[in-house]
């Protein structure tokens, strides 16, 4: 557990429920942190029941679930999916790598200008021109996810020898702040196609 610096609200039905500049970040069984707050800086009259939990381990603080509200803020900038982590950070940087990307013997797309995403505790992320991709291969798809640190992600289903590989490129169109060197940009999922870096395969 930490503190935070951070003021965070929460409302539900045009009203706040959570109003705290005393938040505490607690990491139980994920590895990102939740809220937690003095229960006086939250309306648990408000909330659904159940939406609010306490812990012997933590005595005068309550959480708050995710779902039960219609939006979080941290400051006055929207948070999305789950608390930011302080600890993780999202560099993207401009890249020379030759990178390659194969499914069932046919080239998808192939960039010698990608932009590489690094984001604490996972691997790097290759981001490809539009240009440098087979776009007559691939389809826009219906699937949305969002990124706390990156924003909403839009997907591609890729048709590969009659055969379609249903989300196997995914795109932020408009992503937040830190991670606009990606806007547009296109990434295929390692484990589902072939990715070769400067000849190295990275395939997971």
């Amino acid at each position: 557990m930490e503190r935070s610096p951070k003021h965070v609200r929460a409302t539900l039905g045009g009203a706040y429920v959570v109003d705290s500049a005393e938040v505490r970040l607690v990491w139980v069984d994920r590895p990102y942190p939740a809220y937690w707050f003095p229960d006086a800086d939250v309306r648990a009259d408000l909330l659904p029941a159940g939406a609010v939990r306490t812990s012997p381990g933590l005595p005068g603080l309550v959480g708050v679930d995710w779902g039960a509200v219609d939006q979080w803020y941290e400051e006055d900038e929207p948070v999305y999916v789950h608390a930011r982590d302080p600890c993780t950070r999202v560099d993207v940087l401009a890249s020379s790598r030759h990178v390659v990307v194969e499914l069932d013997g046919v080239r998808l797309a192939e960039s010698g200008q990608p932009r590489v995403l690094f984001e604490t505790g996972l691997p790097p992320r290759f981001y490809l021109p539009a240009r440098d991709a087979r776009l007559d291969l691939l389809r826009p798809s219906a699937t949305t996810t969002m990124c706390p640190y990156k924003g909403t992600a839009t997907y591609l289903d890729a048709v590969v020898n009659g055969v379609t590989h249903r989300d196997l490129v995914w795109c932020y169109p408009a992503p937040f702040a830190e991670s606009q060197k990606i806007a547009g940009l296109l990434c295929f999922y390692p484990d589902r196609a072939r990715l070769v870096v400067d000849g190295i395969d990275q395939s997971t």
